[in-house]
């Protein structure tokens, strides 16, 4: 494979790549920059792999070398050592040197390497160079070996380790090809130079009387790509709190990162053929990258294989057994005998014992879902060698819970009273108290991971869950060496956003940990959680390619703006949501291109042609046009900041939305176009009303939609800053609209924000996502298989048994024939369908009709009797009971939806041949009529998107058909009729009514 390496003449982060090419004897070709280029080394090969940065380019060189595995042990502590060594290099000691020859001072940052280094020999792992050598020794050259001239502190020893590998001819090598004819002082003005360009502003740190506030969101695995559950339920759902925080004025930070170490990892490596590390270089980039793409506004994107999370784990680690709240103990454990270990859950497979499906992973069953120990398994099996693996005792620590307890509880009493913590995330954190906690194991038998600080557990780790929410600690530290600042403080908010299923890690496991060390820790004050985001009508999965990825919006030409708006809109906050393209389309098309892209077009737009897109002057007569607006608006602005504050996203969103239909149902009233044939001076007022709604607009969608904000910006002439602020004083603005641009401002181009998508493309892209269907009958065929395997145990079952206690007797079906030679009552033809069809929307014959006469009903003052025309060559008399909420002459002729196959009933004497369906709000004080959308035809069919089954002929009010589908006839929050949060449609596009939303239809 041909190797080809581009990088600056001198660059440092080549220079591991060059020396490990010259020890193996292996060509590779240097692309040198041109000076003035910034950024990594990457290397290139024939075949077409990339890679960046100096760790994972030294490793693939060595990778692609005959003989070059022996820089990289396969296994063991020497192994980890090695790992760890890099990882110090490229993350610590490069950068450290750089800031120390940016400044030609002591840097403390490089402090901690240069002591561990002081104490190690060479070579740093076995007896023999590995890739530590030559990537730590590299990391050193600009300091020592390239004359820089400083008055750096280095060790003696650290001194002596350095020589030794400068005396070796191919370290040397190396360094010539790496500088390409240039002088060795290139080492040194190129890693100040590129200490300069990381310059940028200070980290943030808590401010005294200020509110200062700490946000992280659950940190990825790094195994795999994230999907939008993943993406909604932690890195979103933080970024839109984030920056409304910012916004507020509120000292922010916001901390994440990937989640590297344990058993899934590991796993990830055995499939992919590489090593844990490899893994977490690959995956960290890819999901770096996803949530670049979305817009996450992150303080710090970090990851846990680094060395500060091995020295914080571990310090936390040593407070707790210090304080005599962590205990050795034994446990079985099932040993591989050929690989020689001991395995964790993830490495072993078997047969599940409940559905006898056989490829059942350790800790979960795929076919049934059935959470599993590896004991458990019937004939398990190691997944790293087939062997059938033994049971042995092992040695473990365990954190003693029930001893923590008492202080855990007094915290979480607290904070659930403090911190408003939602219904569920309660639920789940008092059942664990209640069932009393269990003291839990906090080791395991892995290579990666932090290593056990204990010299007879030195070959085992700690335990993810102990790891991992540290993470955002050590997260923090690499933001700013003063990190405890925020972690160790009282005038901290730390505000956590996470899916459901690790609610329990965050409100008991971690903050036990942190009580358990007997420090003042920062402890988690506000969490928000979310429940499961499915796809369509399956869950999403990866390995079947069904759903869709973050890789996957980069591949549409969806908007990342648009997925952060349906995303945050379908939010599952409190039940399960579900993921539809049908939906996506919907509310792209009739929410954010028909509501808010139409309002802020057209006031731009009018305010470019009528008024030379200069903001004219007002009239102080006029003033009332902009207070009564005002009216309207400032309650609504302050309603979106309270449901903000205590993290209700969705309704924050909702909120805006409904702002901007404001502003389109005023500019729709007001009607300035004609305004301004007759009074210039009004239309000016209400112009800049509208104007200054779109202002508004921009600044409250900015946490949902950022881009969107800054194209709107950019539209009214103004700095995208300006979008930034929701302060007291922007809020109190609100009441007079009229004034928040001032007069002679001069607006920019009105562009439209959105595009229609239309349904073509929506189908190509569910057709495209939908995943294979062999692969989900292969995946449904294997839990079938265990299944069946179970029957032959079923036959050894013991009946059930009646209230009596006697066993129930089962009759066998049988198959007699009737005299017409068809199967004795049993229901056949159209009514054998119905009677055993689904309950849903399907079942019902809902079309579009028009209103052609209305009258009250003769013997019943709150009843109308209509003739509606819904297609059929004559009309149909309806009875409803509308009277007390829609006047007469606003039904006549409406547009309205009618349930067509209801079997006709008498009421009060008129025969009723339908339904007008109808949205009612919560108390029923409020009832608007469904209606098509303009443009649908009388007599279409409403359909669903996914029940596309023909209706019942008539609904039998006996089966209360209709009665089953109604609970989940609902407005949503845009006024869209919805069956299961699905849109009713026409071929003209969505269904609604005019105010109502989160109504019952019927």
């Amino acid at each position: 494979v041909k190797l080809e390496l581009y990088a600056r003449h001198g660059d440092v982060s080549a220079l591991p790549a060059c020396i490990a090419a010259s020890l193996c004897g292996t060509t590779l070709e240097l692309k040198y920059l041109e000076k003035g280029c910034t950024g990594p080394c990457m290397l290139k090969t024939s075949d077409g792999f990339q890679a960046l940065f100096s760790n994972p380019t030294a490793r693939y060189v060595c990778l692609s070398s005959k003989g070059g595995d022996k820089l990289l042990p396969k296994d063991g502590m020497d192994k980890f050592k090695v790992e760890e060594w890099m990882e110090l290099a490229e993350s610590t000691l490069v950068p450290g040197v750089q800031k120390a020859l940016a400044h030609s001072a002591h840097h403390e940052e490089i402090d901690s390497v240069l002591t561990k280094l002081a104490a190690a020999s060479f070579p740093l792992v076995g007896k023999s160079l590995t890739l530590a050598d030559l990537c730590v020794w590299s990391a050193l050259y600009p300091l020592l070996g390239a004359g820089a001239a400083s008055d750096i502190l280095v060790p003696a020893a650290v001194q002596a380790w350095f020589s030794a590998g400068d005396k070796l001819p191919e370290f040397a090598e190396g360094v010539k090809l790496a500088l390409g004819g240039e002088s060795p002082e290139t080492f040194v003005k190129l890693a100040a130079a590129d200490a300069a360009l990381k310059i940028g502003p200070p980290p943030k740190l808590p401010i005294a009387g200020a509110r200062n506030i700490m946000i992280t969101s659950a940190l990825p695995y790094v195994n795999n790509v994230p999907h939008l559950g993943n993406i909604i339920g932690c890195v979103l759902s933080a970024d839109v709190y984030a920056r409304f925080c910012r916004a507020r004025g509120y000292n922010v930070i916001y901390m994440c990162g990937t989640d590297e170490y344990g058993t899934a990892t590991e796993t990830k490596a055995l499939e992919e053929g590489l090593a844990p590390r490899q893994i977490c270089d690959k995956y960290n980039k890819i999901h770096a990258d996803i949530y670049e793409w979305f817009g996450i506004q992150f303080d710090q994107f970090g990851r846990t294989s680094t060395p500060k999370q091995t020295r914080i784990a571990q310090s936390i680690f040593t407070s707790i057994l210090d304080n005599k709240l962590l205990y050795e103990d034994g446990m079985e454990q099932l040993y591989d005998e050929v690989a020689k270990k001991f395995l964790a859950d993830r490495f072993v497979e078997g047969t599940c014992p409940k559905c006898r499906y056989e490829d059942a992973r350790g800790d979960q069953c795929d076919a049934c879902g059935t959470l599993l120990n590896p004991t458990d398994l019937i004939n398990p099996r190691s997944k790293l060698t087939g062997a059938t693996p033994r049971t042995r005792m092992t040695q473990h620590m365990f954190l003693n819970l029930p001893e923590i307890s008492p202080r855990l509880e007094e915290y979480i009493s607290k904070g659930q009273v403090t911190g408003g913590w939602s219904a569920n995330t309660m639920a789940i954190t008092n059942t664990w108290i209640r069932d009393g906690l269990k003291a839990r194991c906090i080791t395991r038998d892995l290579q990666w991971g932090v290593p056990v600080p204990l010299e007879h557990l030195k070959d085992k780790v700690l335990y993810v869950w102990f790891d991992a929410p540290i993470g955002y600690i050590s997260i923090t530290a690499a933001y700013t060496e003063d990190w405890e600042q925020w972690w160790k403080s009282k005038d901290v908010e730390l505000v956590q956003f996470m899916g459901k299923d690790n609610v329990p890690f965050h409100t008991v496991i971690f903050p036990s940990c942190l009580i358990a060390t007997g420090e003042d820790w920062t402890l988690m004050q506000k969490i928000s959680t979310t429940e499961y985001l499915n796809y369509e009508d399956k869950q999403f999965s990866k390995s079947r390619g069904v759903g869709v990825f973050g890789n996957h919006c980069k591949e549409t030409a969806v908007l990342p703006e648009v997925w952060r708006y349906y995303l945050l809109t379908n939010r599952p906050e409190s039940a399960d949501t579900k993921f539809l393209w049908s939906d996506l389309g919907a509310k792209n098309n009739n929410e954010l291109l028909a509501n808010l892209g139409n309002f802020c077009h057209r006031t731009l737009s009018f305010a470019a042609s009528r008024f030379a897109g200069v903001m004219p002057e007002l009239l102080s007569e006029h003033d009332a046009i902009g207070a009564e607006f005002g009216l309207k608006i400032e309650p609504l602005v302050r309603e979106y900041v309270d449901y903000l504050e205590r993290l209700k996203l969705k309704d924050g969103l909702r909120i805006a939305m409904k702002v901007s239909s404001a502003g389109n149902l005023f500019f729709q009233e007001q009607q300035p176009w004609v305004v301004l044939k007759t009074d210039k001076d009004k239309c000016a007022t209400i112009l800049a009303c509208c104007v200054g709604l779109v202002r508004l607009l921009a600044v409250l969608v900015q946490p949902y939609m950022p881009t969107v904000t800054d194209k709107l910006m950019a539209q009214l002439g103004l700095p995208a800053s300006a979008g930034m602020d929701l302060s007291d004083a922007a809020l109190a603005a609100t009441a007079a609209p009229h004034r928040l641009l001032p007069s002679g401002h001069s607006i920019g181009t009105p562009q439209p924000i959105f595009r229609n998508i239309p349904e073509e493309e929506i189908e190509e892209y569910r057709g495209r996502y939908a995943g294979s269907q062999k692969d989900d009958a292969a995946a449904s065929a294997g839990a079938s298989k265990g299944a069946d395997k179970g029957k032959d145990k079923a036959k050894d079952s013991k009946p059930a048994l009646g209230k009596d206690g006697k066993p129930i007797k089962v009759e066998k079906a049988k198959d007699a024939k009737g005299k017409d030679g068809k199967p004795e009552g049993r229901p056949v033809g159209k009514k054998a369908v119905a009677s055993e069809r689904a309950v849903d929307v399907s079942r019902l014959d809902i079309r579009v009709g028009k209103i052609v006469e209305c009258k009250k009903h003769p013997d019943a003052d709150s009843l109308y009797v209509e003739q509606i025309d819904i297609g059929e060559g004559k009309t149909r008399t309806v009875v409803s009971g509308l009277v007390k909420f829609i006047a007469m002459d606003k039904m006549v002729g409406a547009d309205v939806l009618v349930v067509a196959n209801m079997k006709p009933s008498a009421m009060r004497g008129v025969t009723s041949e339908g339904m007008v369906l109808c949205a009612s709000n919560e108390d029923k004080t409020q009832t608007e009529l469904v209606t098509p959308p303009p443009g649908s035809k009388v007599g279409e069919r409403v359909t669903v998107e996914g029940f596309t089954d023909e209706p019942d002929e008539v609904l039998n009010p006996k089966k209360k058909v209709f009665e089953g589908v109604q609970p989940e006839l609902k407005t949503s929050a845009e006024c869209i009729a919805m069956y299961t949060g699905v849109p009713f449609k026409t071929s003209a596009g969505v269904c609604t009514v005019t105010s109502i939303a989160g109504g019952s239809i019927k």
